[in-house]
């Protein structure tokens, strides 16, 4: 059933006409990006513009319930209740740590090899040099870890890396050097053990 259909049933609660030219904005974004063509693609990479879209209209909404503070509880309700909102993505933005999470599937660890959170939830400072500008496979996400975003939100796979992000990445590698946690300052028993391994192979 179309979005407009669905809410045409019910009326809505006041303040609906202020945001409703947006929402359907993001709605017609979101069935452009479902109909996009999908030659030269990745069969993974034909989602991630859908949940950046996902995201952005959330943020939206999230912006101006708890932000701006402009939109009233009954209109929140509503979006939440007509399945408009995601109401467990913005209720995890509220909680520290998760202020700029992409989606929830970054956070099931079911769905990943080791049991454990997807990659953009690692900071990019403490990732392997190779993994620096991965993208987490399911939703296109490079980091969306508190300290990495850009601007309050994550860094996307099309998102330019511009100098500011890679200095701040820089500066938390440094900071994490001073501390003593870079792998250089392993201990020397531990080092030692390790070349004797390589050796035998």
């Amino acid at each position: 059933m179309s979005f407009r259909r669905r809410l045409k049933r019910k009326r809505p609660p006041e303040g609906w006409d202020l945001i409703e030219e947006s929402i359907e904005d993001f709605e017609q974004q979101m069935k452009d990006a479902v109909a996009e063509e999908h030659e030269g693609k990745r069969k993974n990479e034909l989602t991630w513009r859908i949940h950046r879209i996902h995201w952005e209209k959330n943020r939206f909404i999230w912006d101006l319930r708890y932000k701006r503070k402009v939109m009233g509880d009954e209109l929140y309700d509503y979006l939440c209740r007509e399945k408009v909102a995601d109401q467990a993505l913005i209720s995890k933005w509220r909680k520290p740590g998760y202020e700029n999470l992409c989606s929830l599937l970054s956070i099931q660890k079911g769905d990943t090899n080791f049991g454990t959170a997807s990659i953009c939830r690692v900071p990019m400072a403490s990732r392997a040099p190779q993994q620096q500008l991965t993208p987490n496979v399911k939703t296109g996400c490079i980091s969306c870890v508190s300290g990495d975003g850009q601007n309050g939100g994550p860094i996307w796979w099309n998102t330019p890396i511009t100098a500011e992000i890679q200095e701040k990445v820089m500066k938390k590698k440094a900071a994490a050097k001073a501390a003593g946690k870079d792998a250089d300052d392993m201990d020397p028993e531990v080092k030692a053990r390790l070349a004797a391994l390589k050796g035998a192979m």
